[in-house]
């Protein structure tokens, strides 16, 4: 009994951890006065898979596992758009691929951009963005078998995703949102995603509710 105790206590700790990897400009408010549309770009993903992979097709399934994270953002995004739960809007992921390819803005050079030039060629205010590291292919699922000793021995761990939203005026960091990846944050991208946003949801800085709550 102490032992399943300790265990618990453990992960309660482990988890409120995760909960404190956000961090909010102390000037969001005043910076974003004026956002109306926020583009959401392909993540960068840095892949290291335990079977052996060759150099282009890492090159290849690094881009899958970018886009895939970017259409589960939107996803969240206009689920959460239709219930009015945002003072912001979020650009169509098809126009925004778009309008960076006809611009010579690829993945493969996405970062070499800066957050200002995105945002002017997109037309936006901001920019959501991320990084992704993996040791599997977290868009073709994650196994479902879980042990709570895998916290322990390491196997629960399958990499870490950090999330952030930029000025497109400024090119400042306006919020930023981090997580490890485990067996217990979703079986897939889009689950991954909608359990990370449901845990960040009242810090999200758009978030209308949490602008009338500081208003009042």
């Amino acid at each position: 009994m102490k032992k399943i105790t300790l265990v618990l206590v453990l992960l309660t700790s482990m988890a409120s951890f995760g909960q404190k990897n956000i961090y909010e400009n102390p000037r969001f408010d005043e910076m974003t006065e004026r956002h109306a549309v926020l583009a959401i770009v392909p993540f960068i993903a840095h892949l290291e898979l335990k079977k052996t992979v060759d150099h282009d097709e890492l090159k290849v399934l690094a881009k899958k596992e970018g886009y895939a994270v970017q259409n589960a953002l939107e996803t969240y995004f206009s689920k959460r758009k239709k219930r009015k739960k945002f003072n912001v809007d979020f650009q169509n992921i098809a126009n925004t691929n778009a309008i960076l390819a006809q611009n010579g803005v690829e993945y493969h050079n996405i970062d070499t951009y800066t957050t200002q030039e995105l945002c002017k060629i997109l037309e936006v205010d901001g920019i959501v963005s991320g990084n992704l590291s993996l040791n599997i292919l977290l868009s073709e699922g994650v196994p479902t078998d879980f042990s709570i000793l895998d916290y322990f021995s390491g196997d629960a761990n399958y990499g870490r995703i950090g999330l952030k939203i930029s000025d497109g005026q400024t090119g400042k960091l306006l919020w930023k949102y981090e997580n490890e990846i485990t067996k217990k944050t979703g079986k897939n991208t889009t689950e991954l995603i909608d359990k990370m946003m449901k845990t960040a949801s009242r810090k999200f800085p758009y978030d209308r509710e949490k602008k009338k709550k500081n208003r009042d």
